[in-house]
């Protein structure tokens, strides 16, 4: 149940007129994504899509991040998740082009530009994605007849191209929506957006659940490690290391000016549900990759193709799983640092005359963060890579088949509905109002 506090608040967002003009805004805009993630390409076939998406894992997976606009091969089926993609890029490309490293540090009007080149390679990569999509549920219907006919530029290049721009159109629109969120509506746009598209999706894995019969000792289990999971996450999510900083005093002519003591945010977990995302693509690309070759006319190529594709299956195999978990802890050390280094908290320090008592500025500085990062990261990493594995145990346990939530999805959702409930605690605290969590 919802807390007193929580209704109160809530109450009170509403009362505010420009902060309700916000929320109404917000919702406007996810209703507005819903109906656009309807609107299928020409030339698709909905109810064979549907039998696809109901038996292929892989197109489920993709599927609940798209809202179900995958499901229908929507204009909106690849989501911001190109816009995504690209972000990705950039940020690891920093620390390897000086070029970037020298307009990041230009303020505003570094991220400005940086935030325009991310746009530029939105649109490659999702032409990319919108030619392969197709591609990959028409191999994926195991039929003769093709979901979507005549996709491909040896068959009707002016068909697969329209296809192609429509889908990218689809996906530039969609970050454009997300953008006006960000600055007319509550909480960061993109991350509204692909949250709105797993919660429209989530009802309807749930009445799968149930029309599929499953026993009732296993919906309750199923419930309460959802609970835990959440709540765990939750912790996790919040958990930081606070560094204190000394500020010291600065005299000019008759006047002091600075002075006091603040403290550095180090979070447990400061990688988010990238590490996710990268492992979970870098092990789908292999089982992809060998779908292809597992009917082949050579038996060897075949067998090969036929292994592959078993030991990355992430329904059943057990080394799928544990490569899994070693790969999201891998990944969430390598993604901590990078951000780590582009922040340049020891030489910001230094500029703004801090220090943290008992360590030199400077270089020494750095060391020491570094170090107490990798620390905490090591209990991140290793909550991420559990939380990235428990859906395929939660499968095991529970013998559901329909309802298992991913992880990724869930870690999204939890943390978009913190930042938001963040973003409106603090307007109501600017106009003297009780926030969520109650003062």
């Amino acid at each position: 149940m919802l807390n007193a506090p929580l209704l109160n608040a809530a109450v009170d967002a509403f009362k505010i007129p420009d902060l309700r003009r916000k929320l109404l805004f917000t919702l406007g805009m996810l209703v507005a994504f819903r109906f656009i993630a309807h609107i299928p390409v020409p030339g698709a076939d909905v109810q064979a899509l549907q039998r696809v998406f109901q038996t292929n894992q892989l197109a489920g997976f993709f599927d609940l991040f798209s809202g179900g606009a995958l499901s229908s091969l929507s204009v909106a089926a690849l989501g911001v998740y190109p816009y995504i993609t690209a972000q990705i890029i950039m940020q690891i490309m920093q620390p390897a082009i000086p070029r970037l490293q020298e307009v990041a540090k230009e303020g505003e009007s570094g991220r400005q530009k940086i935030n325009q080149w991310t746009h530029w390679l939105t649109v490659p990569l999702a032409m990319f994605q919108a030619f392969g999509t197709p591609n990959l549920i028409n191999f994926s219907s195991g039929s003769n007849t093709p979901i979507i006919k005549n996709f491909g530029f040896d068959v009707d290049p002016l068909g697969t191209l329209a296809i192609m721009i429509s889908m990218t159109a689809g996906t530039m629109l969609l970050v454009w929506m997300g953008e006006l969120i960000t600055q007319y509506g509550v909480g960061q746009g993109v991350s509204i957006i692909i949250f709105g598209g797993i919660m429209a999706r989530l009802p309807f894995q749930v009445f799968q659940g149930f029309a599929a019969g499953a026993d009732f000792g296993a919906i309750i289990v199923f419930g309460i490690l959802a609970i835990v999971t959440v709540v765990a996450i939750i912790f996790v999510y919040e958990g930081q290391r606070r560094i204190p900083v000394q500020i010291s005093k600065q005299i000019r002519g008759n006047r002091v000016y600075g002075g006091g003591t603040t403290h550095i945010p180090l979070k447990v977990n400061s990688a988010g549900m990238i590490p996710l995302i990268f492992a979970s693509s870098m092990l789908i690309l292999p089982w992809t990759i060998s779908s292809y070759f597992v009917n082949n006319d050579n038996q060897v190529v075949s067998t090969i193709a036929t292994t592959i594709y078993n030991t990355f299956n992430a329904g059943s195999s057990p080394v799928y799983w544990l490569l899994y978990f070693i790969m999201v802890v891998a990944f969430t050390f390598f993604y901590a640092l990078v951000i780590f280094q582009q922040q340049n908290i020891a030489e910001n320090l230094q500029r703004q005359n801090g220090f943290i008592p008992g360590i030199r500025p400077g270089r020494p500085t750095h060391q020491y963060l570094s170090q107490v990062l990798v620390r905490i990261t090591v209990a991140g990493a290793l909550f991420l890579g559990l939380v990235a594995i428990l859906p395929f145990f939660v499968k095991s346990l529970t013998g559901f088949q329909t309802l298992t939530i991913s992880s990724t999805a869930v870690l999204i959702v939890v943390g978009v509905a913190l930042d938001t409930m963040r973003q409106l605690e603090a307007q109501l605290i600017m106009r003297n109002y009780r926030g969520f969590i109650g003062r």
